[in-house]
């Protein structure tokens, strides 16, 4: 998990920041995206894809990584920004300001996935690297526990969609809701999913 730091390591570089998001998927919601920078040569086998965690264990790893890390920045954007540009634009520009927000300054950055982000930073993507880089999965932690903690509180404003469970994802629960409800103010309005006309709004993913 440490492979691709430890090249960056050797050519040089002296502060590396994993970069991922969680939420791009979802039919309701902020995306969020988190860069974490961890010590040299910092090990953990216990952090990996936040995806292959328990919601317990992703908690636990929170606590741990805000107290061990270097420095962690976050940044949410909102379902309004994704419908106004795309999910792709809201996503990386989410990831730019992560890098920025972070208390030390990277000089290299490992992306999760396969664009970079429109920083002038030394950068390095890597498809799958929530699971082949222990930054990018500790920034995959920290970034999901943060927006699952954003659904819950939009669970309690709008308790119909079961914001909760779902986390604004187009479950059959979820797809049910809003045909039976229509749609509230976090939804995003530019994904369209077929048959929902009788809500008088369309979701296109």
């Amino acid at each position: 998990m440490d492979t691709f730091e430890k090249i960056a390591y050797q050519e040089g570089y002296q502060f590396i920041a994993g970069i991922d998001e969680a939420g791009r998927g979802p039919l309701a919601g902020p995306v969020v995206a988190a860069a974490v920078i961890l010590p040299h040569d910092y090990l953990n086998p216990e952090i990996k894809d936040s995806k292959k965690l328990s919601a317990f264990k992703r908690e636990e790893l929170y606590e741990t990584i805000n107290k061990e890390a270097v420095a962690i920045g976050m940044r949410i954007v909102d379902a309004e920004v994704i419908d106004h540009y795309n999910i792709l634009y809201a996503t990386l520009q989410a990831m730019r300001e992560a890098v920025l927000e972070l208390s030390t300054m990277p000089d290299f950055l490992l992306i999760d996935g396969n664009h970079r982000v429109p920083i002038t930073t030394p950068q390095k993507t890597i498809v799958k690297g929530d699971s082949l880089s222990i930054s990018i999965a500790a920034a995959s932690i920290m970034a999901k526990v943060n927006r699952d903690r954003i659904m819950e509180m939009y669970h309690r404003q709008f308790p119909q969609y079961n914001f909760q469970q779902n986390k604004g994802y187009g479950t059959k629960e979820h797809l049910d809701a809003i045909r039976k409800f229509g749609i509230c103010k976090i939804h995003r309005k530019s994904f369209h999913v077929k048959n929902l006309h009788q809500t008088n709004f369309e979701f296109n993913i």
